[in-house]
């Protein structure tokens, strides 16, 4: 495995195949079509000057209630549910949480209930993030900030059973070996040319799924929104081994762009999140896609990336409601070709069909 602090400066060169058909052996069928991201190629003088070119992948566009890496991390853990016959999703959160958002809107979706988990003590009225996943019916419940930290353990989810009854339990974030599988998915649905497919690290489960899912020469670089997370190698490692046996090594994780801890921000991070909405015209979400691109722009001035790499950059979701120390605007103009009420109705029957098996 690859290790952030054993890379040389430039660690990623253009493949050579690249523009020559060599993205996926697979045969995408209609369903995939109809599924796959919007793809847009930025336009900015400060990548041409590094000789670098950055496409965005809209992920978050395919779906508005499950955008991005949520509905991908869901797909798959709403099958095993519906097989193993639960009719109750539990999981967890803090109190701005998409992942709490997603699992709600899915339940509400598929008919299941819903429970979550929020960290920390109840503040009313509801924030509005907290405030939707109420409305898409979910039943929220606290844990002092020392018992959520022991969530995983068999001792608290088995008291958290006794309270909910039997319930399928997905965990904070959505990151398990399923929730890999669906997010391997995404290489192949990328209708374009790239060299590293770039995404931000919460939980890492999205970061395992598009390495284990790239071909060829494609590397993937996931940017940790988290201060002091060394610790997400052995996690992404670990995501790996569980959903495909064995980690790959076409990965690594930049620890150096967090801008203070998840949900901080600094004024550098907020100037380029301005900047970035006043030239292209789309508000990033600070926690994750803002440090995502923030940090492909560092990267790219400092030559981190060969002349010629073409990146593609994973929009895995928008912040849709209030966050913490204020959250980015979305409201975004459309690309063109961005999915319509059509595809929707495509998206959610495959996703129907998967679940009725």
């Amino acid at each position: 495995m690859t290790h952030p602090d054993r890379l040389p400066p430039t660690v990623y060169a253009a493949s050579p195949e690249a523009g020559h058909g060599t993205r996926t052996a697979r045969r995408r069928s209609a369903r995939d079509r109809d599924e796959a991201p919007p793809v847009s190629e930025l336009r900015d003088g400060r990548l041409d000057r590094a000789g670098v070119t950055l496409l965005l992948i809209r992920d978050d566009l395919v779906d508005p209630e499950l955008p991005g890496n949520k509905r991908r991390k869901l797909k798959y853990n709403l099958v095993a549910a519906r097989e193993q016959g639960f009719g109750t999703l539990l999981t967890f959160g803090g109190a701005y949480s998409n992942h709490l958002r997603a699992v709600a809107a899915a339940g509400r979706r598929h008919g299941f209930r819903t429970v979550g988990i929020v960290r920390g003590e109840e503040h009313l009225p509801l924030n509005p993030s907290l405030a939707y996943a109420v409305a898409q019916g979910m039943t929220l419940a606290y844990l002092d900030r020392d018992t959520y930290r022991r969530k995983h353990t068999d001792a608290v989810l088995a008291e958290l059973k006794q309270v909910w009854g039997d319930c399928y339990v997905i965990p904070e974030g959505g990151s398990n070996a399923l929730a890999v599988r669906g997010c391997a998915e995404l290489p192949a649905e990328i209708d374009a040319e790239y060299d590293v497919l770039c995404c931000p690290v919460g939980t890492g489960g999205t970061l395992a799924g598009i390495a284990g899912g790239l071909t060829g020469d494609r590397r993937a670089l996931g940017v940790a929104v988290l201060k002091g997370a060394g610790f997400l190698t052995d996690e992404v490692t670990e995501l790996q081994r569980q959903a495909f046996g064995a980690p790959t090594d076409n990965w690594r994780i930049d620890l150096d762009h967090h801008f203070g801890g998840y949900a901080k921000r600094t004024p550098q991070l907020d100037a380029f999140v301005a900047d970035f909405h006043r030239r292209h015209g789309l508000a990033l979400d600070p926690i994750y896609t803002g440090k995502l691109l923030a940090a492909l722009y560092d990267l790219a001035d400092q030559g981190t990336f060969a002349p010629g790499t073409r990146l593609a950059a994973v929009i895995t979701g928008s912040a849709s409601f209030d966050a913490p120390h204020g959250g980015a605007s979305t409201n975004c103009p459309t690309p063109a070709g961005a999915l319509g009420p059509y595809t929707m109705a495509a998206v959610n029957a495959g996703l129907r069909a998967a679940l009725a098996l």
